[in-house]
Protein backbone atom coordinates (compact mmCIF):
# COMPACT_ATOMS: atom_id res chain seq x y z
CA UNK A 1 0.00 0.00 0.00
CA UNK A 2 1.06 3.27 -0.58
CA UNK A 3 2.07 5.97 2.16
CA UNK A 4 1.47 10.12 2.05
CA UNK A 5 3.21 12.36 4.13
CA UNK A 6 1.57 15.98 4.65
CA UNK A 7 3.80 18.64 5.66
CA UNK A 8 3.04 21.69 7.31
CA UNK A 9 -0.60 20.67 8.14
CA UNK A 10 -1.96 23.68 10.33
CA UNK A 11 -1.84 22.95 14.07
CA UNK A 12 -5.96 23.92 14.00
CA UNK A 13 -6.71 21.51 11.16
CA UNK A 14 -4.53 18.37 12.94
CA UNK A 15 -6.95 19.24 16.37
CA UNK A 16 -10.07 19.40 14.14
CA UNK A 17 -8.95 15.80 12.99
CA UNK A 18 -8.07 14.04 16.11
CA UNK A 19 -10.86 15.59 17.50
CA UNK A 20 -13.20 13.97 14.28
CA UNK A 21 -11.47 10.85 14.91
CA UNK A 22 -12.35 10.49 18.47
CA UNK A 23 -16.27 11.21 17.75
CA UNK A 24 -16.19 8.38 14.84
CA UNK A 25 -14.08 6.12 16.96
CA UNK A 26 -11.30 6.16 14.66
CA UNK A 27 -7.11 6.66 14.59
CA UNK A 28 -6.58 9.87 13.51
CA UNK A 29 -4.92 8.14 10.27
CA UNK A 30 -8.19 6.19 9.72
CA UNK A 31 -9.87 8.94 10.21
CA UNK A 32 -7.88 10.75 6.79
CA UNK A 33 -8.00 7.95 4.66
CA UNK A 34 -11.68 7.87 5.18
CA UNK A 35 -11.89 11.28 4.29
CA UNK A 36 -9.92 10.94 1.06
CA UNK A 37 -11.58 7.90 0.21
CA UNK A 38 -14.83 9.76 0.39
CA UNK A 39 -13.05 12.83 -1.46
CA UNK A 40 -12.23 10.52 -4.87
CA UNK A 41 -15.43 8.76 -5.01
CA UNK A 42 -16.97 8.90 -8.31
CA UNK A 43 -20.09 10.82 -7.54
CA UNK A 44 -23.36 9.10 -8.73
CA UNK A 45 -21.56 5.85 -8.89
CA UNK A 46 -23.48 2.61 -8.31
CA UNK A 47 -21.80 -0.39 -6.76
CA UNK A 48 -22.65 -3.57 -7.89
CA UNK A 49 -24.35 -4.68 -4.48
CA UNK A 50 -26.47 -1.86 -4.57
CA UNK A 51 -27.99 -2.69 -8.25
CA UNK A 52 -28.40 -6.43 -7.18
CA UNK A 53 -30.30 -5.62 -4.50
CA UNK A 54 -32.59 -2.99 -6.34
CA UNK A 55 -32.94 -5.73 -8.89
CA UNK A 56 -33.85 -7.66 -6.65
CA UNK A 57 -36.68 -5.31 -4.56
CA UNK A 58 -38.03 -4.75 -8.04
CA UNK A 59 -38.26 -8.03 -9.17
CA UNK A 60 -40.60 -9.05 -5.51
CA UNK A 61 -38.21 -11.55 -5.11
CA UNK A 62 -39.54 -14.00 -1.64
CA UNK A 63 -37.23 -15.31 0.88
CA UNK A 64 -38.00 -18.73 -0.16
CA UNK A 65 -37.29 -17.72 -3.90
CA UNK A 66 -34.15 -15.85 -2.75
CA UNK A 67 -33.19 -19.22 -0.96
CA UNK A 68 -33.59 -21.33 -4.30
CA UNK A 69 -30.30 -19.07 -5.97
CA UNK A 70 -28.40 -19.49 -2.51
CA UNK A 71 -28.96 -24.21 -3.02
CA UNK A 72 -27.97 -23.86 -6.93
CA UNK A 73 -25.26 -21.46 -6.56
CA UNK A 74 -21.87 -22.99 -7.14
CA UNK A 75 -19.68 -22.17 -4.52
CA UNK A 76 -16.34 -24.16 -5.26
CA UNK A 77 -13.71 -21.79 -5.30
CA UNK A 78 -12.03 -20.43 -8.51
CA UNK A 79 -9.09 -21.77 -9.30
CA UNK A 80 -6.37 -19.23 -9.73
CA UNK A 81 -5.03 -18.46 -13.40
CA UNK A 82 -1.64 -20.21 -14.14
CA UNK A 83 0.49 -18.06 -17.25
CA UNK A 84 2.79 -21.01 -17.41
Amino acid sequence: MAMLTVRNLPDEVHRALRVRAALHGHSMEAEVREILEAAVAPEGRVKLGSLLADIGKEAKLTDDEFAVFEQVRDKTPAKPVNFE
